[in-house]
């Protein structure tokens, strides 16, 4: 992860944690040799584990793309898991976060691929 990179993550995550609301949403872009190694089904599974709801698409830019909106503590979680982890065989540049807000309740049903 390159230094700019964990200095945006350990900010949002500390407006996260500063934050009083019950839900939050973001929208993210993830860099890197992500597609064809299942990373969308991964990331639909992993984020069903942690509650949160939202959706992820592979770009026509060769990246990953999507929203997720849920409980602070587990999006934080998941912000993790695309900065770092990611599916089996993906290589990580880098995750770009945007359009934070606080909800007081989820915007979708469910956790979604799309094409």
């Amino acid at each position: 992860m390159f230094d700019r990179d964990l200095v945006r993550v350990l900010a949002c995550t500390m407006a996260l944690l500063e934050s009083g609301h019950s839900y939050v949403s973001v929208e993210f872009e993830v860099f890197g040799k992500v597609q064809g190694v299942y990373f969308t089904k991964y990331c639909r599974d992993r984020s069903t584990e942690l509650d949160i709801v939202g959706w992820v698409k592979n770009s026509k830019r060769g990246t990953i793309m999507g929203k997720m909106q849920g409980p602070k503590a587990n999006v934080e979680v998941m912000i993790a898991w695309l900065s770092n982890e990611g599916s089996p065989g993906s290589k990580i540049e880098r995750c770009d976060l945007m359009n934070f807000e606080y909800l007081a309740r989820k915007e979708f049903n469910g956790f979604s691929i799309r094409f």
